[in-house]
């Protein structure tokens, strides 16, 4: 009899800790939309400590962070953002840069590692010279961690080349850092100096960090002023959110320090699941808290078939295609129940049996 539910799906789907619910039921609010609750000018102050920026903002969701950022640099129908083709930004937000916002997406090459070539990026820079038929280029986007090449992330390195870039044609840099708390653990570098390079980053809440609610993007005063006024506009101003910043302000304190046990915990995942027969797992790519695992061609089994045995056994996963399973270890995740998974996985590929087969 299961007993226990191991939700794999994302590190979207952790439940708030007693920690944060005492601190969301003792939280001091006011209206938010006003300016006045004192637990999101809390939130959003830390934020922008930690990202090095002048200000920060809190927004519902992450898909509303990039919008609202997006357009704040391309206030100009019709201008371009040049973006990797396997971004977040690209494939999952609804296309709403260019729904709601009339901008126009550059889709350009993403590399295995998130990255895009520098040289590649500077090609897709439209000649203003011929803006007499070309759409005008005003923004950059990265995303760090990059969630579709499973959570790989971009160095220091890079993205101040590509922020050097970007300042060289008088262009933007917006980071899209859902999970740049996970790339700041992963290569042991602040987020602050992470994001030094670019003039806008939206940071998600409920992935890594494990908030139940939001995003918050940050920048300059100017910026930030702008996107407050776009926030409105989307519908998301909120009253007395400090409601939801008190939990975000409980994660930041307790959760952050656990990222390192969740990369752990995906690699020693990734290195399993690279030992059963009939999968395979490219465990050196496994940065941070997402693993990516094959099955096989000609196997006697889906990725569908595969989480419908699971989910029997208590755990939950996210096919992403019929070969291809999605894994997200965030910190309700323990390093048995990576063990656990590990077993029942083995005796759904393989009718083999061992000693953590039991929960």
């Amino acid at each position: 009899m299961v007993t226990k539910t191991i939700d794999l799906r994302s590190d979207t789907v952790t439940k708030p800790t007693e920690t944060m619910r005492l601190a969301m039921a003792k939280a001091d609010v006011d209206d938010d939309v006003l300016i006045y609750d004192p637990t999101a000018r809390q939130l959003e102050t830390e934020m922008a400590r930690i990202t090095g920026k002048e200000a920060a903002l809190f927004v519902p969701s992450g898909t509303m962070g990039n919008l609202i950022s997006v357009l704040v640099h391309c206030e100009i129908r019709g201008s371009e953002v040049i973006l990797g083709n396997n971004s977040h930004i690209h494939i999952y937000e609804n296309g709403g840069i260019s729904t709601i916002g009339g901008v126009h997406p550059r889709p350009v090459k993403n590399n295995d590692d998130g990255s895009i070539d520098v040289d590649v990026i500077e090609a897709a820079i439209r000649n203003p010279d011929f803006e007499i038929c070309y759409p005008k280029t005003r923004l950059i986007c990265l995303e760090n961690s990059h969630a579709n090449s499973g959570g790989r992330c971009l160095s220091v390195e890079y993205t101040d080349r590509v922020g050097a870039l970007a300042k060289k044609h008088g262009l933007k840099l917006h980071i899209d850092g859902a999970r740049i708390f996970n790339a700041s653990a992963a290569l042991n570098v602040p987020v602050e100096r992470l994001v030094q390079a670019a003039d806008s980053v939206s940071v998600c809440l409920s992935k890594g960090l494990g908030a139940p609610v939001g995003s918050v993007i940050v920048g300059t005063k100017s910026f930030i002023a702008r996107a407050r006024i776009l926030r409105k506009t989307l519908g998301g101003g909120m009253r007395q959110v400090g409601i939801l910043c008190a939990a975000a302000l409980v994660a930041l304190q307790e959760n952050v320090p656990k990222l390192v046990t969740d990369h752990k915990n995906a690699k020693t995942l990734a290195e399993g699941l690279n030992k059963i027969k009939g999968l395979s797992v490219d465990v050196a790519s496994v940065e941070t808290n997402i693993v990516y695992f094959e099955i096989a061609k000609g196997s006697h089994i889906t990725a569908l078939k595969l989480g419908k045995i699971l989910d029997e056994h208590g755990i939950l996963l996210m096919p992403d295609s019929s070969s291809r399973v999605r894994i997200v270890i965030h910190h309700q995740v323990s390093a048995s129940d990576v063990q656990y998974t590990l077993a029942c996985i083995k005796q759904a590929m393989t009718g083999v049996t061992d000693e953590n087969g039991g929960n």
